[in-house]
């Protein structure tokens, strides 16, 4: 089940920061990261957020967030992360198809680290493509997809 989440809300935020934490943990081994920012946003920061957050939630328990930040023309997919425990279950792409079915955007934006294969190959597999990589202050190589959806006539 998929629902929004009251970031607001402190309890809320910690169970939030808590998968983050785990996976962000996860990922910045893959990305042989030493120094990855994800890692040092603080619980204040969730809080106060003014993206919003849905939850997939599995046997009651938070499995995966998703973060995105939306207006009409764009949806930016600030963040996806799946607790490690829920990894290879289908959980981030049920939060990227709920996503992409209840945001009316034209264009649909996700960045992740280059050697991130997992989630390069989720969002390929949405069709996404890719339109940029740089090289970040903190040694991690990035890459930034776009998903862009024409307008019927």
């Amino acid at each position: 089940m998929i629902e929004k989440l009251q970031n607001n809300d402190i309890e809320v935020s910690k169970k939030i920061y808590s998968v983050f934490q785990s996976s962000y943990k996860i990922e910045a081994e893959l990305l042989n990261a030493i120094d990855f920012p994800p890692l040092k946003r603080p619980l204040e920061n969730y809080v106060n957020s003014d993206t919003t957050f849905f939850g997939y939630l599995k046997d009651k328990e938070l499995a995966g967030v998703i973060e995105i930040s939306h207006n009409k023309n764009f949806t930016h997919i600030n963040s996806l992360v799946v607790s490690p425990s829920f990894f290879r279950q289908g959980v981030a792409r049920k939060l990227m198809e709920f996503v992409l079915n209840t945001f009316d955007s034209k264009l649909f934006v996700v960045e992740t680290g280059v050697d991130n294969g997992p989630a390069s190959e989720l969002y390929k597999k949405f069709n996404f493509k890719e339109v940029k990589q740089w090289d970040t202050d903190h040694g991690v190589r990035k890459i930034k997809f776009e998903l862009r959806i024409n307008a019927s006539v």
